[in-house]
């Protein structure tokens, strides 16, 4: 076995033992109120679990936060399989759903609120409140020195809480 190997075997087996107190802890929530995919699963969030920008880093670092988007399908205990599909959506369209919430509308913009559980007569509201969010964000002075997966982070951030009342 190569020294390559045998260093990612042991990664793994490190990420693991360090997150299965993580995966336990989490298992009586309800559904829909699990953890953000983004700073709460993955390596990064087994690693750093009380610093998020450390957490969403390491997550980008390793796979580029595929371990983490795809945390639901190995441990559901962590991740709703909802916030799950929705962090893989934005993390895959984050350039077309930023002009989307710009403009107010977008077909994946709605593609997203549909997956996220919001119904038509909600999506306006979760919009606007993800547009003011995402001004703030985008006008910051840090914003265009952030990885794609920060921004994906941020973004969903905003709309996990602008669309905390949607039915799901």
């Amino acid at each position: 076995m190569n020294s390559k190997k045998v260093i990612a075997s042991a990664a793994i087996a490190c990420a693991l033992a360090v997150s299965a107190p993580f995966a336990t802890a989490d298992g009586h929530k309800a559904p829909g109120s699990a953890p953000s995919p983004f700073t709460e699963c993955g390596i990064g969030a087994a690693l750093f679990p009380d610093t998020h920008w450390a957490a969403v880093t390491s997550n980008a670092t390793w796979d580029l936060g595929t371990t983490a988007v795809t945390s639901a399908t190995m441990s559901p205990e962590t991740c709703s399989a909802r916030n799950m599909k929705t962090a893989q959506f934005i993390l895959d369209t984050y350039e077309s759903l930023a002009e989307e919430t710009a403009k107010g509308q977008g077909e994946n913009l709605t593609a997203m609120l549909d997956i996220y559980g919001c119904q038509q007569t909600e999506q306006h509201g979760v919009i606007h409140a993800v547009r003011a969010e995402m001004a703030d964000q985008v006008g910051s002075a840090t914003y265009s020195q952030q990885s794609n997966v920060e921004k994906a982070s941020a973004y969903y951030q905003a709309v996990s809480a602008a669309a905390s009342n949607c039915a799901a």
